[in-house]
């Protein structure tokens, strides 16, 4: 396992000077986010694709995933990381998603990425039928997961809590209606602890499908706000222990958007735990 940090946490710093201080935390990765001021594909230049190749090199950083599901962009007044959706009713809306998603999918193969992430569907509407919201995004995903292919990146969808699929049995009833191999999950070990699905327990249940994870803490009243590993109530030694049992030595991002006003602290803080316990646990 490698550890990785989200831009998201560095959206009052530019791209160039949020690599350089993660890489002098000792971070070897980074998540970007398709998104402002960072990297937006609808409006991103050649030569600003360069410069994040460039700022990469320099400081000796790979890709560990391209977050594409927040969308500041937009700033949608309904919530400005989940809207549009793409089980949005107005199908405009979801073309904004789609559209958006598959741009991200086309950077990451100019970038190098191996992976991008998004919602999983976006909240369901009220009085709305959760069987009707999953047929529809299956619907809209679809193609999408086409484009994937062809670029040749992984399109992983994160279940979260309070959207369409929030745990680790609706993640797998989705993935019975997708065929693509280019669709897989993105497990945010903060989430499912977040909707009772112990992260160690589920690791294992979803390690066919898991292509990346997210960790950040979460705490013991399981709201669903990121905390610095350490300051909430996730056992991280047991769910590293999982991860490793099945063989996976991909890219681990810690996100921790919340501390964005001064995300250094929480970096660091985050990086040395972490990396202590993996340490003690000779991972």
């Amino acid at each position: 396992m490698q550890l990785a940090f989200s831009t998201n946490a560095y959206l009052k710093f530019s791209f160039q000077e949020a690599v350089r201080r993660l890489a002098r935390i000792g971070y070897r990765g980074v998540e970007i986010m398709a998104d402002v001021p960072h990297a937006w594909p609808a409006c991103l230049l050649d030569e600003q694709k360069q410069a994040i190749r460039t700022s990469l090199a320099e400081n000796r950083l790979a890709i560990s995933n391209i977050n594409a599901f927040m969308m500041n962009a937009i700033s949608d007044a309904r919530q400005k990381y989940w809207h549009p959706s793409w089980i949005e009713p107005d199908r405009h809306y979801r073309q904004v998603r789609i559209d958006h998603t598959c741009r991200a999918l086309t950077l990451a193969r100019e970038l190098g990425a191996p992976c991008i992430t998004t919602e999983p569907g976006g909240p369901v509407e009220k009085g709305a039928s959760w069987s009707a919201a999953l047929k529809l995004f299956v619907e809209m995903i679809k193609p999408v997961a086409e484009h994937a292919e062809k670029e040749g990146v992984l399109l992983l969808v994160e279940p979260e809590p309070d959207l369409l699929i929030e745990k680790a049995d609706q993640f797998l009833e989705f993935m019975q209606h997708i065929d693509s191999p280019a669709v897989g999950l993105n497990f945010d070990i903060g989430h499912f602890y977040c909707v009772g699905d112990d992260p160690a327990a589920t690791v294992p249940k979803m390690a066919r499908f898991t292509r990346h994870y997210h960790l950040e803490d979460i705490a013991a009243s399981r709201v669903h706000h990121h905390l610095v590993p350490g300051e909430g109530a996730i056992d991280f030694a047991a769910t590293l222990k999982a991860i490793q049992a099945t063989g996976y030595d991909g890219w681990v991002t810690i996100e921790l958007y919340p501390y964005v006003d001064d995300p250094d602290p929480a970096a660091r803080t985050a990086f040395m735990r972490i990396h202590d316990i993996m340490k003690e646990c000779s991972l």
